[in-house]
């Protein structure tokens, strides 16, 4: 393992006290022939793969190394150190189950969607809501509580063309959460909606009421939802179209441009493309 290493007095400074100023050092402090060693460091180098990214897993064996395991206080076998900044942060000594360590770990850590969450707010920063959606559709599997999360997937729905979806994410958001991010968002949201009441949609509108069998009504109209960031509206109207008449006019190559335009990851996407296979197949 890349982030497993054998502490040492030629590499403790270097571990111990300046590789933790970046990530948290998991000390195991064994040795050889110990039952409850020999359970515990194969949990721990699970653990520590898992957290590669913030972790490092220093194992010391107290038979040779006794001058570090001094240095602890170590006094029973196996122990283990969490130690960030070269001080000791936590720890327990004896045998622990792996879902007590990881909730250790956990308290200490940053958890996965605290990174993905990160990387989506520079994405959009960039303007990349592309690849934002992805990773905000990640951070928000792995925990859909979080409003800050909510937040950014729900403005990447609005500039990706979702709106509704933009809508249900807001929902549940309470009055103590409605930042200025979220009246930002609402704020996209509304601007959507207007658009989508143009007089051209309108009056697009008011003919498929009068026409409701002409198929070229509701590809303009679909073309015009679109344009409006009201993707989900558009491909009902075209796979209403597709449903009648698969080769009519530019509706197949509309739906798939809009398809193939949504970023993946979005439920919307996949579903279309179900829809889309069971038209063609």
């Amino acid at each position: 393992m890349h982030n497993t290493v054998n502490l040492n007095i030629e590499n403790f400074q270097d571990v111990i006290l300046e590789q933790s100023k970046h990530k948290h050092i998991l000390v195991d402090f064994w040795a050889p022939n110990l039952e409850m060693c020999e359970q515990l460091s194969p949990i721990l180098e699970k653990l520590a793969a898992q957290h590669s990214e913030h972790l490092i897993y220093a194992r010391v064996n107290c038979e040779q190394e006794q001058q570090i395991a001094g240095q602890f206080g170590i006094q029973s076998l196996p122990t283990v150190i969490l130690v960030k900044d070269g001080q000791p942060v936590d720890g327990f000594a004896g045998p622990m189950m792996e879902e007590q360590i990881q909730e250790l770990l956990e308290k200490h850590l940053p958890n996965a969607e605290d990174g993905l969450y990160e990387k989506a707010v520079a994405y959009i920063n960039q303007g990349d809501y592309q690849n934002a959606f992805t990773t905000a559709k990640q951070a928000h599997d792995l925990d859909a509580q979080r409003v800050d999360i909510r937040l950014v997937l729900a403005d990447c729905y609005v500039e990706l063309g979702n709106v509704n979806q933009a809508k249900e994410l807001l929902e549940p958001i309470t009055l103590v959460d409605q930042n200025g991010y979220y009246h930002s968002v609402l704020g996209k949201i509304e601007l959507a909606e207007q658009a989508a009441e143009s007089p051209e949609i309108k009056q697009l509108q008011e003919q498929l009421v009068q026409n409701p069998d002409d198929l070229q009504i509701k590809v303009d109209l679909a073309i015009q939802l679109h344009q409006a960031n009201k993707a989900e509206d558009a491909l009902d109207l075209l796979f209403s179209v597709l449903r009648k008449d698969l080769g009519f006019g530019d509706a197949r190559k509309f739906t798939l441009d809009i398809i193939n335009a949504m970023p993946d990851g979005d439920p919307l996407k996949s579903a279309a493309r179900r829809k889309m296979y069971s038209l063609l197949y």
